[in-house]
């Protein structure tokens, strides 16, 4: 007959006066460990009858469950002990300076490029990406660009591929992979901002790589009066609602009519200085109402739909906003943009 009460008993008394979890440990392998003596009680089941196994296999089961919970109760009190202990004799000088640890905060760039998606999508826009390395077709001839046509100059595109694959000099394939895909049966709403490729000179204004925002509405009755709506509500979040904007008649080989997007001079409100050049007015963005060449060749009838497009460069917008004045500024790991974000910010 087994006494399960004595091996209990025992347990307790070994651990009464235990007050480090190394010595609790040694005792509890002794007891319950795989070798151990509950353990081993277990283990020779195996070698009883049936009826041997249903007269002490619920009392053994009892025992190492009574047991386990004796040894989990004795460690918790055992490490309460110990947190207590270490509370009393630690102190903590809350009167000290505390330890400042340099933090960065988002890019510059990339919180302006967050600031015109959440409003665009706030207006039903969606923000669509599509591939860096595109094909000629998309980026040029579907676009209205023919051969031969200067923005197809090696100078000014990066060519991997003969002249069938490149670096996208534009967003604007985005827009006709997205208009294909509709077919030429429902609207769209989207913009697509994203790196863009060009020959440059790296210098304070200029990089060979650089962030577009370019947008896009195709519906039916779309005019450029709903453009100029459009551009009025981005440059007013952007700049400040006493911004004013004014279009005047640009080329551009997708849109016509095309447009130069102005806006009033935010720093000097009209009269002039050195950041409108003196003229009041500052130029952000190239846009127009969609070609309908470029509508034909990506599915729509020109005759039923209509659409206008935008494009804005983000550094430029970044550059004016925040009053910086080297480009390269957007892509080093320096924390002092950091201030000119955070001062900028809580103004």
């Amino acid at each position: 007959m087994i006494d399960t009460k004595k091996i209990k008993e025992e347990v307790i008394e070994k651990i009464k006066n235990v007050t480090d979890l190394k010595t609790l440990y040694d005792i509890r392998v002794k007891y319950i460990g795989k070798k151990g003596i509950i353990s081993e009680l277990v283990s020779n089941l195996g070698k009883l009858s049936i009826e041997e196994k249903k007269q002490y296999g619920p009392i053994i089961n009892t025992l190492k469950q009574e047991v386990t919970r004796i040894f989990d109760d004795k460690n918790k009190e055992i490490e309460l002990n110990i947190l207590n202990e270490k509370l009393k004799n630690e102190k903590i000088d809350i009167s000290l300076p505390s330890t400042k640890i340099p933090m960065g905060t988002p890019n510059i760039l990339e919180k302006l490029i967050e600031e015109v998606e959440e409003l665009l999508i706030s207006l039903g826009y969606d923000v669509v990406d599509g591939p860096e390395v595109e094909e000629d077709k998309y980026n040029f001839e579907m676009l209205n660009i023919p051969k031969g046509h200067p923005a197809r100059d090696a100078q000014d595109t990066f060519y991997i591929k003969g002249e069938e694959i490149l670096l996208r000099s534009q967003t604007s394939p985005v827009q006709v992979r997205t208009m294909l895909a509709c077919r030429g049966e429902k609207p769209v709403r989207m913009i697509c901002p994203g790196k863009t490729y060009r020959r440059d000179d790296d210098d304070a204004t200029h990089s060979h790589q650089f962030m577009q925002i370019e947008g896009l509405l195709v519906d039916k009755d779309i005019s450029l009066s709903d453009l100029k709506g459009t551009i009025d509500i981005i440059v007013k979040k952007l700049f400040g609602e006493n911004i004013e904007t004014r279009f005047r008649p640009s080329y551009y080989q997708f849109t016509e009519p095309s447009v130069e997007v102005d806006i009033s001079c935010f720093n000097c409100k009209g009269s002039g200085c050195h950041i409108c050049k003196h003229t009041g007015w500052i130029t952000v963005a190239g846009a127009g109402v969609v070609h309908p060449n470029v509508l034909r060749m990506c599915g729509y009838d020109p005759k039923a739909w209509s659409g206008f497009a935008f494009g804005f460069g983000a550094e430029r917008l970044a550059m004016l906003k925040y009053g910086i004045d080297d480009l390269r500024v957007f892509y080093n790991t320096d924390l002092r943009e950091s201030a000119i974000f955070d001062r900028k910010e809580s103004e």
